[in-house]
């Protein structure tokens, strides 16, 4: 049984071939589908949706905060996955103890493609790991060379009170690979914010993500072209910001539509 070393520092004692495998992270367990690795997932999260036509017979295990530990248990895994920030830390170690855990930590796309290989050689996909990468690395040069002049961008994610993705966060990193500057990158990483304050950043452009916060233009965009009249507001795909697995080929092409 090989020794892997995840993103957490963690060394981790994993099967050869792992058949029975359990995700807590909703792209991660994309990425595991798009891996071929359908018929070995037995568990997911009920905010693991995509693809959803797969994933409808795959065993619900809770939320990414909190499992079900006794469906867990009888579901016998030989590999769980999980993620710093979207899991719960007494969570995680107590399925530590158990079964082997490997754990993303993820802040920038360099990190993403780290753990997508560390999946890989976890499960034995290398070769369809290494193609997926490949797809990425060369989608993100496209966005690259597609970059414009840069725009001052206020990332939204909540509502009541209103919450953005700050410094050291997948969003902001994402961000400024469409050549764009996070006006909130030298904060904390989600920093909540009033009225008052989102007027000072004197934004360009307002993105309102999709998610967590569902946020919609026909409800909250006239509130913020009030407290910022020369800035933009757009409602964005925050799956196409902020989930770091296999979505990321497709995020490059979206990322060149907002810039056009």
């Amino acid at each position: 049984m090989p020794t892997i070393t995840d993103q957490m520092g963690r060394q981790v004692l994993c099967p050869q071939h792992p058949q029975r495998i359990i995700s807590l992270v909703p792209s991660q367990t994309e990425l595991l589908m798009d891996l071929g690795l359908g018929n070995r997932l037995v568990g997911r999260t009920k905010f693991c949706i995509h693809p959803a036509d797969q994933l409808a017979n795959i065993t619900v295990i809770g939320g990414t905060k909190n499992f079900r530990f006794e469906q867990i248990d009888a579901l016998s895994p030989d590999l769980i996955i999980g993620n710093k920030e979207e899991n719960y830390e007494e969570g995680i170690a107590a399925l530590a103890e158990k079964y082997p855990v490997l754990m993303s930590d993820i802040f920038t796309l360099t990190d993403a493609l780290q753990m997508i290989q560390m999946v890989g050689t976890a499960t034995g996909t290398a070769p369809q790991t290494a193609d997926l990468l490949q797809k990425i690395e060369q989608e993100f040069n496209l966005l690259m060379q597609a970059q414009t002049a840069p725009k001052r961008v206020l990332y939204l994610i909540w509502k009541n009170p209103y919450m953005a993705a700050g410094g050291n966060t997948f969003i902001s990193d994402m961000i400024s690979r469409m050549g764009w500057h996070n006006v909130l990158g030298d904060t904390e990483r989600y920093p909540q914010l009033t009225d008052a304050q989102i007027q000072a950043l004197q934004p360009d452009v307002i993105l309102l993500s999709s998610e967590p916060y569902p946020f919609s233009l026909s409800k909250d965009a006239a509130a913020l072209e009030d407290l910022c009249p020369s800035a933009q507001v757009l409602l964005v795909d925050g799956e196409m910001f902020s989930w770091y697995g296999s979505r990321l080929r497709f995020a490059p092409r979206y990322l060149m539509d907002l810039l056009s």
